[in-house]
């Protein structure tokens, strides 16, 4: 036993190495978008729709990445995707056309969609195996990395170009990858012994209830990566343009929505253990529709980024609760159907904000995001009685 408790805490290690990876690359991204936008000399309506492009490629191979999931091995794929996923973010700054961004965005959103299920479906393994609620810790190292990320944008934005800092993430990624990889992929994924086997045939057997289940978990999954997608691609250019901030300034608006949610999920474990899953759903929805409705209609720009701060700690334990209870129920499949519904709220995100802002402002497009963070508290309220805690 003390062997296998030092091969899950490696594999622990490794899976939460490739969250951080991820959101690292993400958030270097999504900071360079004013810049970028100005080199495409994009409308928002056209940045809209170029930026579906991430969301679009991301849902069709998540899609998929469930069952490369069950032929290869969550941990096979995740480190095949990494590899994508970083040199795809070079490709953004080398476009000069808002047809031809949406394009390797394209291309960038697949290996995003791709490794977002793997280490998703590792991580539920990991989760079964240690029989606690440790998934926010997961996505906390996501965030973690979106935090060094966009404020390492914030600190270049200034005197490097976007060529130049996506090329650095690039280099970055390939590096982590080749240390972290080869550990992933020696270590087995976990399953509980009495439960191994319908583990194996659970995906191909469920019932209706489970599948309304893994559909209300992927709802809420959608309601919640609306608005992270949301802060991501449009959070900065609100700061920007609206609130007259310099390019640093408007960066670190992402960097203060993933420094909430970080300090959110790494007390979520605590937190689910204390309220439940119920619970913890439906107050975090609550908060992230205020902490919305502030962000996005504040006249200051302190205030706004408060506001950027409260809705990523409403946000914080949304999305691994809706992923991390999609895979118990269905695994790999389930982790994929949760993933698809979420990031449909992604998908639909960006071109939906877009044009609200180009119909009546980008403020008001933003309250978008109140309105879903509370759909995902009502809906949590609502099948309160579903879910044992």
């Amino acid at each position: 036993m003390p062997g296998n408790g030092n091969s899950l805490t490696g594999l622990r290690a490794a899976i939460t190495v490739f969250f951080a990876l991820d959101g690292f690359v993400f958030a270097g991204w999504v900071v360079r978008i004013p810049a970028i936008k100005e080199q495409t000399d994009a409308s928002a309506s056209a940045l809209g729709l170029a930026l579906l492009g991430v969301s679009a490629g991301a849902v069709v191979t998540m899609i998929l990445t469930g069952r490369l999931c069950r032929r290869y091995g969550n941990h096979r794929v995740t480190v095949v995707c990494a590899v994508l996923l970083s040199l795809s973010v070079a490709l953004p700054p080398l476009t000069h056309s808002a047809l031809a961004l949406g394009l390797v965005l394209l291309v960038f959103g697949a290996a995003y969609g791709g490794i977002n299920v793997a280490f998703n479906s590792a991580a539920v393994d990991l989760v079964a195996a240690l029989r606690r609620p440790i998934m926010p810790s997961f996505h906390a190292a996501f965030s973690l990395g979106g935090m060094i990320g966009a404020g390492l944008g914030a600190l270049v934005a200034g005197s490097l170009s976007p060529t130049r800092h996506l090329l650095l993430l690039t280099v970055v990624g390939l590096l982590v990858t080749a240390v972290a990889g080869p550990v992933l992929l020696r270590h087995e994924p976990p399953v509980p012994p009495e439960q191994e086997r319908p583990a194996q045939d659970a995906p191909r057997r469920l019932d209706g209830r489970t599948r309304g289940l893994v559909l209300v978990f992927g709802l809420i999954a959608g309601c919640t990566a609306y608005g992270e997608g949301a802060l991501a691609d449009w959070g900065a250019l609100h700061l920007e343009e609206d609130l007259d901030a310099s390019a640093g300034a408007a960066a670190l608006g992402y960097s203060c929505f993933a420094l909430a949610m970080t300090v959110g999920r790494l007390t979520g474990t605590t937190l689910l253990e204390r309220l439940g899953r119920t619970r913890t759903v439906v107050a975090g929805g609550a908060t992230a529709a205020a902490g919305m409705l502030l962000g996005s209609l504040a006249p200051a720009l302190w205030a706004a980024l408060l506001g950027y701060a409260v809705t990523g700690i409403g946000l914080a334990n949304l999305f691994p609760v809706a992923v991390e209870r999609a895979g118990a129920l269905a695994g790999p499949s389930g982790v994929a159907t949760a993933s698809t519904l979420g990031y449909g709220g992604m998908l639909l995100g960006p071109p939906a904000i877009g044009f609200m802002a180009d119909w009546f402002s980008l403020p008001a497009a933003l309250t978008s995001v109140a309105i879903l963070a509370a759909l995902a508290a009502v809906i949590g309220f609502a099948t309160r009685g579903a879910v044992a805690r």
